[in-house]
């Protein structure tokens, strides 16, 4: 992917929100706090979907769908968000779900807090 080129150029980590269309805590956790990092902060965040049929690249620069790249990272929840670094490496826990309103914000700058110290490295 060349996002994560260009995040890692940033000294970033590229942030993966899987999404499911329809889904009401994917667009609380899209919209109440990773657009505000992007905008705030120029975080890198992509957006990929279950159940899309549109074609990406995954970090080995091999074609497939989004559906299939979630099925092969083994994503079986909306929304999860995911934190790459080099090679593809995820370098901080992923954060499933969106069921904790009071401490999604939390947990997501902890997430990012390990994520951005292991691609400094």
């Amino acid at each position: 992917m060349d996002e994560l080129t260009l995040a890692l150029k940033r000294n970033s980590p590229l942030v993966v929100m899987v999404s499911l269309d329809g889904c009401p805590f994917c667009r609380i956790a899209r919209e109440n706090y990773l657009l505000p990092l992007q905008n705030q902060q120029g975080l890198s965040i992509v957006q990929i979907d279950m159940r899309s049929r549109q074609m990406v690249l995954d970090f080995a620069g091999a074609q497939q769908t989004q559906d299939q790249l979630i099925r092969k990272w083994g994503i079986k929840v909306a929304p999860t968000v995911l934190f790459f670094g080099r090679g593809g490496v995820e370098v901080a826990e992923r954060l499933v779900g969106g069921y904790i309103p009071d401490f999604y914000g939390a947990y997501l700058d902890e997430r990012l807090h390990t994520a951005r110290a292991a691609v400094q490295v």
